[in-house]
């Protein structure tokens, strides 16, 4: 259980059998009478986010959330199979669950998968990946007027900007929380 108290921004509580995460907080306290604290919740569920006070005699339930490691296997339609690593029970989320982080999604990557009293509710890819570059537009040494960076397609279908001299073929390392290009990988 959390007092208002210890309400802090990414706590993740449970209001009304639905997991909340707090994504904003201020305390405030008025002239007269006891503390107050404003909060900014999003529904992990369904994604809904609105402002709620808290007295600081309010207290809530822990969410229980856990994170469980899968494997990805195939897309289909508008879900994403996933396979647990220890039982092998698949489990099927939707593109809305996904979200971005489908554009990093290789065969049989290995994700964390949130659950929340076992129903899956989104995922984390790694860091960073390696991909190879399936297309990429030829750049000739001394080509000032396309700039410094160009655009190419991964194995993914996720689109990037790189720099010139990477070329069709070749493997590059992004980084998946800014969907930026890092570094060429050799091998």
């Amino acid at each position: 259980m959390y007092a208002a108290s210890d309400l802090r921004k990414g706590l993740r509580i449970k209001i009304e059998n639905d997991p909340y995460i707090v994504t904003e907080f201020n305390f405030v306290k008025p002239g007269k009478g006891q503390a107050l604290y404003r909060c900014k919740l999003k529904n992990m569920v369904n994604g809904n986010q609105f402002e709620r006070t808290f007295r600081s005699v309010d207290m809530f339930e822990t969410a229980d959330l856990q994170e469980k490691k899968m494997q990805y296997l195939y897309h289909e339609g508008d879900k994403y199979c996933f396979m647990d690593n220890e039982s092998y029970e698949q489990v099927f989320l939707t593109e809305a669950q996904v979200g971005e982080a489908s554009n990093f999604l290789l065969d049989n990557i290995e994700v964390e998968v949130l659950l929340f009293e076992n129903k899956p509710l989104g995922i984390t890819v790694p860091n960073f990946i390696d991909v190879v570059v399936t297309s990429a537009e030829p750049w000739a040494r001394g080509d000032s007027v396309s700039g410094n960076t160009k655009p190419v397609t991964v194995q993914t279908g996720y689109q990037l900007q790189v720099p010139p001299f990477i070329e069709e073929g070749e493997k590059i390392r992004i980084d998946t929380r800014s969907g930026e290009y890092l570094t060429r990988v050799k091998g």
